[in-house]
């Protein structure tokens, strides 16, 4: 393939890419409508609900109709084990069948696990987006600070090579100056591409072609709520937490395949019903002391296991899967309360250095005001003031950094808690 037509393929392509600004509450809206994983469990949950019914089938009458027609020679033999017929009719449906019942117990309890399953795919996503989000939008704000600081530096650069050559300043400190442009060029480039992948793994997740980009809308709005205690938010995660929920049916699913093994031994009851129309040259009135052209029947049959060797062999198996479900189901109480703990604490710590950058910003903005009087005044050049700048421009990128971890760190501790959901729908 030639070089024009990958240039031209990849024109169209960009020609194709959509960029959609979105606010944090429409990109939530979207991943739960829109993410291929929900898609996918869903599909499943689908599948499981349908298994209930291929379980409840047996249960409801089967009518099946055909016919019989043979020539016969001789005496009338069967064919597929009924009487040669012009037309014939057979119902079955089970009546008692244990076995069967706790099959469909079974299959009702794996949907229930579907739907847990689904519940907590939609946390997930919703997490996934929500840091997706943060992620574009502090890439965004930090990006333009960037170009801000590259414009005052290219500032501060001219002054000195101004200074170097009317000889008030030595050659290297323009080398100094270039020296900190270029870093912050590059740094300018490193947060574009970090912004363009975000919005791009934003896009993916909202179900958006990989050519399409999500832009984040810079908007104020007050972190996530922390819970009270660390007691409730333990309490709510383990009485929320899908994994949980999850582990707690299939562990009900095995004791009612447990159940459904012990109960091979149990008896079996089946409605019968049969119905046939047969014809005078199959014989019948040679062989038979009296022919009738329409016969039917109806009744139960009973089925009574005698012996079952399997059972004790599927009770072991079972036992065992039960038993492994039993310590997963304890070794994730346990770490769902430490992630939970730990994520307490990493959030308080993202608050204390939210604080710290809060007032660190708010001096370096004081101090600003000092040097621009002071400039005015002519006690400071405007090279210092530039910098003085630079340095506030670096304590906005530090002061928006603390900011994106307070409010991740937060909605960590929902998505551990259970409250991501309810707190995504107050968001404006």
């Amino acid at each position: 393939m030639s070089k024009l037509t990958v240039s031209f393929l990849a024109l169209a392509a960009l020609a194709r890419a959509e960029v959609h600004s979105l606010t944090l509450r429409q990109t939530i809206e979207l991943a739960l409508r829109q993410n291929p994983d929900v898609a996918l469990v869903r599909l499943d949950e689908q599948k499981a609900r349908a298994a209930v019914r291929v379980a409840r089938d047996p249960f409801l009458p089967h009518l099946t109709a055909g016919s019989g027609m043979a020539y016969t020679s001789g005496f009338p033999m069967s064919l597929e084990g009924s009487a040669p017929s012009v037309m014939q009719a057979v119902a079955q449906q089970f009546l008692f069948n244990r076995p069967q019942s706790l099959d469909v117990a079974r299959a009702k309890e794996n949907a229930r696990g579907a739907a847990i399953a689904v519940a907590g795919k939609r946390d997930e996503v919703v997490y996934r987006a929500a840091a997706l989000y943060l992620d574009a939008e502090r890439a965004a704000r930090i990006g333009a600070l960037a170009r801000t600081a590259i414009d005052r530096q290219q500032a501060v650069l001219d002054s000195v090579r101004a200074q170097v050559a009317e000889g008030r300043a030595l050659p290297v400190v323009e080398k100094r100056a270039e020296l900190v442009l270029a870093r912050d060029r590059q740094a300018a480039e490193s947060v574009d591409d970090e912004q363009a992948a975000a919005e791009t793994d934003l896009a993916l997740a909202l179900g958006f072609p990989a050519e399409d980009r999500v832009r984040a809308v810079a908007q104020d709005r007050p972190a996530p709520p922390l819970p009270a205690t660390e007691q409730q938010a333990a309490e709510a995660a383990l009485a929320s937490n899908s994994e949980l929920r999850r582990l707690e049916s299939q562990i009900a699913a095995k004791q009612l395949e447990l159940r459904g093994a012990a109960a091979a031994r149990l008896p079996r009851a089946d409605l019968v019903a049969q119905y046939a129309m047969l014809a005078k040259f199959n014989n019948y009135a040679e062989f038979f002391n009296h022919f009738q052209r329409n016969n039917g029947e109806i009744g139960v049959s009973f089925q009574v296991p005698l012996f079952v060797p399997g059972v004790r062999s599927a009770r072991d198996q079972g036992e065992a899967d039960l038993s492994r479900l039993k310590i997963e189901l304890a070794n994730t109480r346990n770490r769902i309360v430490s992630d939970l703990a730990e994520s307490l604490r990493s959030a308080r710590r993202a608050q204390t250095a939210a604080d710290v950058a809060r007032l660190d910003l708010e001096v370096t903005r004081e101090q600003l005001s000092v040097d621009l009087a002071q400039f005015q005044e002519g006690r400071q050049t405007m090279r210092q003031v530039d910098e003085a700048r630079l340095l506030e421009n670096d304590k906005w990128i530090a002061f928006y950094d603390a900011q994106y971890a307070l409010e991740k760190a937060r909605w960590n501790v929902l998505r551990l808690n259970g409250g991501l959901l309810d707190s995504a729908a107050k968001l404006p």
